[in-house]
């Protein structure tokens, strides 16, 4: 289980070129509800991982991502499947409402 670091470089290859549906978590360092949210990440990254690519996206390292995709609060966690978004939601989720997304 590998969890991608998204940035500019590699946006189009990890996400937008690829295969499977792809969980983006846009998050900080300084947000609390981010770090609640990192071990949920994680475990979806670790059951999933054979169908579903997990990526996060640090906003204070890529504020041109944020502003593309319209991330204005966070955690903002994003579904990209065939390089089209599908699904958003905002905010501490539980587990179960992120993997209904997919």
């Amino acid at each position: 289980m590998e969890i991608v670091n998204l940035n500019s470089e590699n946006f189009k290859q990890e996400v937008l070129e690829e295969s499977k549906t792809v969980l983006i978590d846009f998050w900080a360092e300084w947000c609390m509800p981010c770090k609640m949210m990192a071990p949920v990440v994680d475990e979806i990254a670790k059951e999933k991982e054979a169908d579903l690519k997990v990526a996060k996206v640090n906003i204070d390292e890529n504020e041109d991502l944020a502003m593309e995709y319209n991330v204005m609060s966070i955690p903002t966690f994003i579904i990209i499947k065939q390089g089209k978004e599908v699904a958003r939601t905002i905010g501490v989720q539980a587990k179960e409402e992120i993997l209904k997304l997919l």
